[in-house]
This record gives structure tokens, sequence and C-alpha cells, in this order.
């Protein structure tokens, strides 16, 4: 019964850490940029996107393909940038453990 104790309470700790990591992540900004930083997106750590910044010299009507593949870019990038935040921070969080496959925390 011992081993079942210890395991309550290292799962109500990674719990109470798992709760701190999911309040920095408010707080995380991350950005990402396309077409050499004409266009950059930042996205707080829940991927939730809080700025936008496009160089005026992208707004031309005939080219808004193009303006649509910069943002879609940076977007792209600032994710990319957040997914590997969050597995650094989970990583601290779980000590390493690798989860089962298809097994996403935060949950």
């Amino acid at each position: 019964m011992k081993n079942l104790g210890q395991m309550m309470k290292q799962a109500q700790e990674m719990q109470s850490k798992m709760a701190e990591m999911q309040e920095r992540l408010n707080q995380v900004e991350m950005s990402g940029a396309s077409g050499g930083g004409l266009v950059k997106v930042t996205l707080n750590g829940k991927s939730e996107m809080k700025k936008i910044s496009i160089d005026k010299s992208l707004m031309v009507p005939e080219e808004t393909e193009v303006l649509e593949d910069l943002i879609l870019a940076a977007t792209n990038d600032a994710k990319a940038r957040v997914e590997a935040h969050l597995a650094d921070e989970m990583s601290k969080v779980t000590g390493g453990l690798k989860l089962p496959g298809g097994m996403k925390l935060p949950f």
C-alpha cells in the first residue's frame, strides 16, 4: 500500500504543477515571422492569436495571395514555437516521462 500512497502523492504533485503550467501559458507569447519579417504573428501559450503585424509594402490589392501565404507561414511559425515551448514545459512537469501514443497533456 505504500507504493499506492506514494503514487497518489506524485499524481497530486503533478496535477498541481500542471495547473501552474497552465497559468504560465496564459502569460507566454511567442512570435513567428515570414517574408523576412514583413509579417509577424504573436500567439500566447495556448495558441490564441494576440497580435499580427503586416508591413504596409505588402498592402497591394493585386498581391492578396502573397499576403495570405505570408500570414499563414508566420502563423505556422509561431505555432511551431508555441508547441516546442509547450513540449519543453511538459517535460519539466512530467520529469521527462514519455506518454503513450495518442495521449496528450494538458488534458
